[in-house]
């Protein structure tokens, strides 16, 4: 009898397409968790009145916090009203804002990318700086999206692994080369979290939360993209499936 894969939840993004909204989530992701972490995609639609977080986490062994073209709405850290035009997803919001920290009480590995990773911080009671680009002393983290994806997405610039942390351990070395497709990130970090890696202006580009009882970590970056291709992403994905397994194994 085949191994039993554990299964990993995907909060989805709301979406107009024509008339109709949809519930979806970027197949990268999705095969993400389903070849580097060896686990059962299963997505989380963003209906909040619908779906209960406290069903939901009887249910999954680990969650995916995936990157989006929506940022987190600035009212949940006090935040400035966003530059007109700046799109916005309050359904994913309301679904996953409560949802992570129930997650990491109740033991649940969860990994944020991008916006997970935002949403993460935001969850934990950080503040977000909401375009890096307009900030003197920053470095400009967004893509050129007029370039082709292989460009968009090809390594941007370094980092610099915290000592001791989950992800210098991952990746055996004190640097690891990102790609960079963000205008947000970190502004105040919350107080229950604990820096992993830094860009070379200083943003935080990596974070875990503290005492958490399992896997708990965000990126800024996209490891999910060409993940089989890059043996940190595929180290990363990894050690997320690999806690999640265990999480399903004592269920």
């Amino acid at each position: 009898m085949p191994v039993k894969r554990p299964v990993i939840g995907i909060p989805a993004d709301r979406r107009i397409i024509g008339p109709h909204p949809f519930h979806a989530v970027g197949e990268k992701y999705i095969r993400a968790v389903a070849e580097a972490a060896g686990a059962l995609p299963l997505l989380i639609p963003a209906l909040p009145d619908l779906i209960d977080s406290e069903e939901v986490l009887e249910r999954v062994d680990g969650i995916l916090f995936t990157g989006s073209p929506s940022n987190v709405e600035p009212h949940h850290y006090a935040g400035a009203p966003s530059v007109p035009g700046t799109l916005h997803d309050p359904h994913r919001d309301a679904t996953t804002l409560p949802l992570i920290p129930r997650a990491v009480r109740a033991g649940v590995p969860v990994f944020g990318v991008c916006r997970g990773f935002q949403e993460m911080n935001v969850a934990f009671g950080g503040t977000l700086h909401q375009r890096l680009h307009e900030i003197p002393g920053l470095m400009d983290h967004r893509d050129d999206l007029s370039q082709p994806l292989e460009v968009q997405y090809a390594p941007a610039h370094d980092v610099t692994l915290e000592p001791g942390g989950l992800l210098q351990a991952l990746a055996g070395a004190d640097r690891l080369k990102v790609n960079s497709l963000h205008w947000q990130g970190v502004d105040r970090l919350g107080p229950d979290l604990i820096a992993e890696a830094r860009a070379p202006d200083g943003v935080i580009e990596a974070f875990r939360v503290k005492d958490a009882p399992r896997f708990a970590l965000a990126v800024q970056w996209h490891p999910e993209w060409q993940v089989m291709s890059n043996p940190f992403s595929r180290a990363l994905f990894a050690a997320f499936g690999a806690a999640s397994r265990e999480r399903a194994q004592l269920r």
